[in-house]
């Protein structure tokens, strides 16, 4: 996007243009469920340390800074000494950083992602484990790292590796086995230190990443068997609902059923009291018949 910004005269591009109008809009989308969600929020102190709220507010807060400030870059001369460091270059520094925040955006998945909260859930309790992954590969990045300088640059007088803190980045890709190829050991000490490093460095990856792998499936087990009890409680609940408003309709029908009834009634009672003043029998069925009747 920052490519295809200017097309000519610090004018934006169509396609920029385009661009700006959907980050504009997730923006507002995403700003307004923050702040209803800090509206509903019952303490708000609680809701502003929460790691995912502080993920939001850092993913949204770059838009509008950079609607705020504005990056001047034309006012800048590049032949002035010093003009590197002037206050625009540090300003449009500031900016850009700002906007590579806008990555964080990926991080509200993990708000709807269980995978992504099993994966939060397992840092938080492994750190344990993790904290012994990074003492092993210091201690042993610190053994190793001198052992080839020593091969390589003192028996061999090879100089990729110059120094020892140079060998350090050796040392440490050798282990992780990324191994970019940057730094190679050429002699024959050095390649047996590198054997050395590499093998102690798959043994040293793999012991705590048992205890790791377990934790993770312990936590996505917790963690759906908690999203299921609450979607059951969530049906539960409704269901109540639904079944509270059948019960009130039902009531209100049969109060106006009741009340149809007494009206009945006394239209009846009514009918009969005009009757009985017109000279027609009322009342029960005890009628007066002649005696030839019977």
């Amino acid at each position: 996007m920052e490519g295809e910004r200017e097309s000519g005269g610090g004018e934006c591009s169509p396609k920029c243009y385009r661009m700006f109008i959907i980050e504009t809009v997730c923006v507002a989308w995403f700003s307004l469920e923050f702040v209803l969600r800090f509206i509903q929020a019952s303490s708000k102190l609680e809701f502003l340390r929460g790691p995912l709220n502080i993920i939001d507010a850092l993913a949204i807060l770059p838009y509008y800074v950079s609607l705020v400030v504005v990056e001047d870059e034309g006012e800048v001369d590049p032949d002035r000494p010093g003009a590197g460091k002037g206050y625009l270059d540090k300003l449009g520094l500031v900016l850009r950083i700002m906007r590579a925040l806008r990555i964080l955006y990926v991080m509200r998945l993990a708000r709807h992602s269980l995978g992504l909260q099993t994966l939060g859930l397992t840092v938080r309790r492994s750190t344990r484990e993790f904290g012994l992954l990074l003492l092993f590969l210091c201690v042993a990045v610190t053994l190793f790292s001198p052992l080839v300088h020593l091969a390589e640059s003192e028996l061999t007088g090879v100089q990729d590796f110059s120094s020892i803190p140079a060998s350090y980045w050796w040392a440490i890709i050798s282990m992780t086995t990324v191994g970019y190829g940057d730094m190679v050991p050429r002699s024959i000490p050095g390649q047996v230190v590198a054997l050395s490093s590499i093998l102690s460095g798959i043994l040293i990856m793999a012991f705590p990443a048992t205890s790791i792998f377990h934790m993770f499936s312990r936590s996505y087990q917790e963690l759906k068997l908690e999203h299921d009890r609450l979607f059951k409680e969530e049906c539960a609940v409704a269901a109540a609902a639904a079944a509270a408003a059948a019960a009130v309709d039902l009531k209100e029908v049969d109060i106006g059923i009741g009340a149809g009834g007494y009206v009945d009634k006394e239209s009846a009672h009514s009918m009969e009291s005009l009757l009985a003043k017109d000279g027609h029998p009322t009342g029960n069925n005890n009628h007066n018949l002649p005696a030839a009747a019977f």
